[in-house]
């Protein structure tokens, strides 16, 4: 399937993703417990700057603001009928802003988890997984994305039911989960594991990977870990700017520009080829690590202790991968400790 997406990585050894969508949406005066997707329709505007953010600061991909725009999530603000409208107006804002900036640009149709947990842990069937993500990907498509993009998924079935959901929209796809409980995503899974679910779904994704979780270090601990278990596909890696802080009334991410160039490049030198980040990732950070890619040589696999001393200290001892539990680990001081 020849895509956008498909035709960088056959002609670049790294992209540049994009930064966050809610923290910068918050930082545009979206209040807290407020739908994001509705500012689609209701602040477009907004919407065109936060891409154009994205763009200008060297991004090769960004993720529409369509995060929460399955039916599930939308219905809390009782806009569960407005899923294909909000989705293709969330894309052809992306579509619009990456046509006119000269150079390709993948526009990505976000697509984030029901909220729900699937059987038989939950309630979530399968089929009403698909059916809520195939709606999604479908208005995604008709407003002009380039690829689907389910990120944040912690279930290996939800992930499963959004592939086959893609294949139903015949839409080229990548996907991401959150590693954020001591190595492992909030179901139990291991990058490891990732590697063997990805290795056995009939919809391949175009490239696949890890994003959000705890910090930057964390993450790339999990790169490295799909990198040993041999993944045939590109490698994503879309790291936080740091650890939260709550300060003046409002999260704030600790991680600079400087250590997320930093991030970056050792992301591409850990074995991603798309690189960019998760919250708290701003255009300035964006800039300096389009920076560091474009200007740092390539190295060799980073060591653990190269990561931590870089960007702080991991989460807890263990990723899983070893068959250790999750037992934490004490935090080092991190570098971007300045608020």
């Amino acid at each position: 399937m020849t895509n956008a997406l498909s035709k960088l990585l056959e002609t670049r050894d790294w992209l540049m993703a994009d930064g966050a969508t809610g923290t910068n949406l918050f930082n545009m005066g979206l209040m807290s417990g407020d739908a994001p997707e509705m500012w689609n329709i209701d602040e477009p505007a907004k919407i065109r700057a936060l891409y154009k953010g994205a763009a200008d600061a060297g991004s090769d991909i960004f993720l529409t603001n369509s995060f929460g725009g399955n039916a599930s999530r939308l219905k809390l603000h009782g806009a569960e009928g407005q899923v294909h409208e909000l989705n293709k107006v969330a894309a052809a804002l992306g579509r619009d802003i990456a046509d006119a900036s000269g150079r390709t640009i993948v526009v990505a149709g976000s697509v984030g988890p029901t909220g729900e947990i699937m059987s038989p842990m939950g309630t979530l069937t399968h089929a009403r997984a698909v059916e809520m993500f195939h709606e999604q990907a479908e208005g995604l498509k008709a407003g002009g994305a380039d690829v689907l993009w389910v990120e944040t998924i912690s279930a290996a079935e939800e992930f499963a039911a959004a592939a086959e959901a893609f294949a139903l929209a015949g839409m080229p796809w990548c996907g991401t989960m959150s590693f954020d409980t001591a190595g492992r995503t909030m179901m139990g899974l291991t990058s490891a594991d990732m590697v063997k679910k990805v290795g056995k779904l009939a919809h391949q994704p175009l490239a696949f990977g890890a994003n959000c979780g705890t910090g930057a270090s964390d993450l790339l601990r999990t790169v490295l870990g799909f990198a040993a278990a041999g993944p045939t596909l590109p490698l994503i890696a879309k790291g936080n700017a740091g650890i939260p802080k709550y300060h003046d009334g409002h999260i704030h991410y600790d991680g600079t520009p400087e250590l997320m160039a930093d991030y970056a490049v050792l992301a591409r030198d850990s074995g991603a080829t798309i690189i960019g980040g998760c919250c708290g990732t701003t255009p300035d950070h964006l800039r300096a690590m389009r920076n560091a890619l474009e200007t740092r040589p390539k190295g060799t696999a980073p060591t653990l202790d190269a990561i931590t001393a870089a960007l702080g200290g991991f989460s807890s001892a263990s990723d899983g991968t070893d068959g250790a539990g999750p037992e934490a680990a004490p935090r080092r001081g991190r570098r971007a400790k300045r608020d």
